[in-house]
């Protein structure tokens, strides 16, 4: 018995490994050979192309299309609408299967609605990208990136708060009062 929901107008192919409190909304479609942690949210009109790797808690909203090459570790949120893409010069005519680029979102990062990241690049831990943005280079852990082509423009907090650094390289999430340390251009949250 699957320990999943998937709603009636979804399809899931032969193969996946779908983990506990998943729920696939309409008109998705799980391609073969996917691995999708536990306690997922799959929108409507999703499609995960074969071999994606999704971790726990992953929320992807409507109209999103997650292609072979993508991994999503835990706690990522992909905003309706978003897309990636995983060759860097399609053709119609050229086969180029064997030129798929990774793209790994690393655990806790957010991507807004309607934003593109270009194939290849990795998004670091709990960055967070703006709606409309298209990311064309990796993204550092924690930070905030909007535009076209997207800048960095500051940095947020795991919980997502933009984060204001004092002379010392020393920040405090305003909610919830996490403490962040920013040196030689690098973010780490820190224990005081």
């Amino acid at each position: 018995m699957d320990t999943y929901f998937k709603h009636e107008s979804a399809y899931v192919d032969d193969n996946c490994q779908i983990g506990s409190g998943t729920k696939i909304w309409h008109f998705s479609h799980i391609m073969s050979n996917c691995v999708i942690g536990e306690n997922c949210n799959i929108g409507q009109n999703v499609v995960i192309s074969p071999e994606v790797r999704l971790g726990h808690n992953v929320k992807i909203q409507n109209n999103v299309s997650v292609y072979t090459g993508v991994i999503c570790e835990d706690d990522v949120f992909l905003g309706p609408s978003m897309v990636f893409t995983n060759v860097i010069n399609p053709r119609s005519a050229v086969s180029r299967k064997n030129e798929y680029r990774p793209t790994i979102i690393h655990r806790g990062a957010s991507i807004g609605a309607n934003a593109t990241l270009v194939c290849g690049n990795e998004i670091g831990a709990y960055a967070l990208v703006g709606a409309g943005s298209v990311v064309t280079k990796p993204v550092k852990p924690y930070a905030l990136m909007v535009g076209n082509p997207a800048k960095q423009i500051g940095w947020v907090s795991a919980y997502g708060e933009k984060l204001k650094f004092d002379t010392n390289g020393d920040a405090v999430c305003p909610v919830t009062g996490e403490h962040y340390r920013l040196d030689d251009g690098k973010v780490m949250s820190i224990n005081k």
